[in-house]
């Protein structure tokens, strides 16, 4: 491919996602891409430092530092701080930039984003719909907003695969949200059913019962899935499903299941530290919700 421009791009976080798609595009043969994470400074930002040096990544030592002269900004933050991050770089934005806004957040703190930056940065909202791994940068997005279009070459430049969704900022947060009360909601009631089987001492039966009901499941193969992604991403996934609950009361209504599953997910992403949990993920889901139960007993 030949490319007609090489942006400079940033990132504003750099936990999994940052790394995987800024890996991406080194290989795509993007050269100036730069990195800041409020834990550089910090010991636990070691290992995040490591992995930029590893993709040949600049690693700044602020925000300010990291989206000098950017073309395209890109927040990949935890839930929780995707607006303090836009407003830690805000004050330091030159020449307009694109900023790609991939946090799973609701569309509401998306439109709050967006104000924020006003005429300084071009905003862009993404969702991410598929696991970052394996295919780094190419993972499939979904983009909104007033700038979704003016930016869709560039992203295709690149060779990401997207597709854009709305004019409409929030539109691709409602549609993650919304699609994460049910995926993220399954995990969760996983956990639960299968967790009470194991109790009862009737693992085999309730999935042989559940077989029957949905013939083209395999549960064995979900459970054992489902469980190992909660123990593994579950503090992650709470804090999605909290903007997938905010999501909800901005559709009016109370997330009663959503916020059974924020609970769920938390728990199993504290028992998943545990070594008598950790040393099972790579096992089946027996001695996994075996693990599991003794923890909680």
């Amino acid at each position: 491919m030949t490319r007609r421009n090489t942006p400079r791009i940033s990132f504003i976080g750099f936990g999994e996602a940052g790394q995987a798609i800024a890996s991406g595009l080194r290989d795509q043969g993007v050269a100036d891409i730069a990195a800041w994470d409020i834990l550089f400074p910090k010991p636990e930002g070691e290992k995040l430092k490591a992995a930029g040096a590893k993709a040949g990544v600049r690693l700044a030592n602020s925000a300010a530092d990291a989206v000098v002269n950017s073309d395209i900004v890109i927040s990949a933050v935890t839930a929780a701080s995707s607006f303090e991050a836009a407003q830690s770089v805000e004050p330091h934005l030159t020449g307009n930039p694109y900023y790609l806004d991939i946090n799973s957040v609701s569309p509401g703190r998306k439109l709050a984003t967006e104000k924020l930056l006003g005429g300084k940065a071009r905003y862009v909202d993404i969702a991410v719909i598929a696991p970052i791994h394996p295919k780094r940068h190419q993972t499939p997005l979904l983009v909104a907003g007033p700038y979704a279009d003016a930016i869709s070459p560039l992203l295709d430049e690149l060779e990401m695969k997207f597709k854009v969704v709305s004019p409409d900022t929030g539109k691709a947060a409602a549609i993650k949200m919304i699609r994460s009360v049910m995926i993220k909601g399954m995990e969760a009631l996983t956990y639960e059913c299968f967790l009470a089987a194991e109790r009862a001492g009737l693992l085999e039966e309730v999935t042989v019962s559940l077989k029957n009901n949905y013939p083209g499941i395999d549960w064995v193969e979900t459970a054992t899935y489902n469980i190992e992604r909660m123990a593994v991403h579950g503090e992650r996934r709470a804090a999605e499903m909290e903007e997938s609950a905010a999501t909800l009361r901005e559709l009016g209504f109370k997330p009663l299941m959503t916020e059974g599953t924020v609970a769920h997910q938390r728990e199993m992403g504290r028992l998943g530290k545990d070594d008598s949990v950790r040393k099972t993920l790579d096992q089946d889901r027996a001695q996994m919700l075996n693990a599991i139960s003794r923890l909680k007993s």
